[in-house]
């Protein structure tokens, strides 16, 4: 098995470096310059390469116990077979350094120059400064924020040759269980009428929803007036657009808790009703007026019941807002859930751009049905895996075997793990956004189970 030491100055990150790596806490960390005097190793695991990685003391001629640390650590370098050289972003480049880096490199071992504590644009700037050294393999880093750590393992896996020994837990390869899997007789999925589209309109009263209803069926089917709460029972229209039949269901406008009154008490769950049977929801935000947090609550219905969703800033020609800005306060600020939702402007009581409504429900329909073909589905979720690898649970080894299409309305995916509960949300939302990128999921949520081989939902 091959060696990469970790060498460089004292306090420029080398052992939180080590622990990234490993991932796990092992060497001690501090402000103190000379924390580290002894050699830390531990097994890691690079991009399924397997190696020994060494902290090793810092680089010091201070004193007469630093000047043995230093020794020990130059030494540890002879024995290496990569030697990863870590120098502090926060600071120009020094002598010192330029000295004991071109020491080890006429080892002529692989070696890279690795710049650590570059946080920011500012220290990026600096960090060019250290291309004086004139070498090639040269590594901006934040340990700290887990920044460029990619680009470093892809580097150290052209040199390791020995591939990780499969986990005692793992029952099948990914190749096996692509070569006995029968698309056509494993899945099973929900029947859809694929003709026949259910879509509930939503939102506060007065936003303009019985406007849309009309203004997508072209006829004067909902009452519209300017008083609050004038739609009580939920209203469905049906019509016909592109040979499938588009059925929407007006719901009733739902006020703040405290403003509900008499009837619309029954119309607030009548409209949670009608979400449970509905597949596409048209949240609808009065752009006249802004937002709230009710806006946000309503929202929070349609992700309850994981619909397909497409945002229609109505009243649009009212308005003074620029559109770019709108859809960046959606995304970033208010619907944050909601972030894979189109959003689309239009003026309901003059009919402007209804019309893109309507396409756009098909394109999202298309999505909420979508079945992805398992092979792609995996070779997706195997580069996305060795592009970033998946944290260690507690120093053990957490793998991803193979991930299947379990059912559709909306699209759910099951990663067969060895370590289900160890997959953290953080990696779970990494895994989504690389597959809504390969994949064209807008507007629909997507939902990942992680389990064991076996599990059912």
């Amino acid at each position: 098995m091959q060696s990469i030491i970790l060498i460089g100055k004292p306090n420029v990150g080398k052992s939180s470096l080590f622990n990234r790596m490993a991932r796990q806490r092992i060497a001690i960390t501090s402000e103190i310059s000379g924390t580290t005097r002894d050699t830390n190793k531990i097994k890691v695991n690079i991009n399924g390469k397997e190696a020994l990685l060494i902290d090793s003391g810092g680089l010091d001629e201070s004193n007469e116990l630093f000047k043995n640390v230093k020794q020990n650590s130059l030494n540890a370098a002879k024995n290496a077979d990569i030697i990863l050289y870590l120098v502090d972003g926060k600071n120009l480049p020094d002598e010192e350094d330029r000295k004991f880096f071109y020491t080890l490199k006429k080892l002529q071992k692989p070696m890279a120059l690795i710049i650590n504590k570059v946080d920011n644009k500012k220290d990026e700037e600096r960090a060019y400064e250290f291309a004086n050294f004139g070498v090639k393999e040269l590594f901006n880093l934040s340990v700290t924020h887990n920044i460029g750590l990619d680009e470093l393992y892809a580097w150290l896996e052209k040199f390791l040759h020995t591939s990780v020994l499969k986990n005692d837990e793992e029952e099948q390869s990914l190749e096996e269980f692509l070569e006995n899997y029968d698309e056509e007789k494993e899945i099973k999925f929900k029947e859809i009428d694929e003709n026949h589209i259910k879509i509930g309109i939503v939102g506060r009263v007065n936003v303009g929803k019985s406007s849309l209803l009309n203004a997508l069926v072209k006829e004067q089917r909902s009452v519209v007036s300017s008083i609050a709460g004038t739609t009580i029972d939920p209203v469905n229209e049906s019509v016909m657009y592109k040979n499938k039949v588009l059925e929407f269901i007006d719901t009733a406008g739902i006020r703040k808790r405290g403003k509900i009154q008499g009837i619309e008490r029954f119309a607030l769950n009548r409209t949670e009703k009608m979400l449970q049977n509905s597949q596409i929801a048209l949240l609808v935000l009065d752009a006249n007026e802004g937002f709230n947090e009710l806006d946000e609550r309503i929202a929070g219905l349609i992700s309850k019941h994981y619909l397909g969703v497409i945002i229609v800033l109505n009243k649009w020609d009212k308005t003074n807002y620029e559109f770019d800005k709108v859809v960046k306060e959606l995304r970033l600020d208010r619907f944050k859930f909601l972030a894979h939702a189109p959003i689309i402007s239009v003026s309901a009581l003059s009919g402007k751009r209804v019309h893109i409504v309507m396409d756009k429900i098909l394109e999202v329909f298309a999505n909420f049905t979508q079945k992805i073909p398992t092979a792609k589905l995996n070779d997706l979720v195997n580069k996305a895996t060795k592009a970033h690898p998946l944290p260690h649970d507690y120093g053990k080894l957490v793998k991803i075997y193979y991930a299947v299409q379990y059912d559709l309305a909306p699209p759910k995916i099951a990663l067969i793990m060895n370590r289900p509960k160890a997959l953290h949300f953080s990696y779970k939302r990494y895994l989504q956004n690389q597959i809504r990128k390969e994949f064209d999921f807008e507007g629909v949520p997507l939902i990942l189970a992680s389990r064991k081989k076996g599990e059912k939902d």
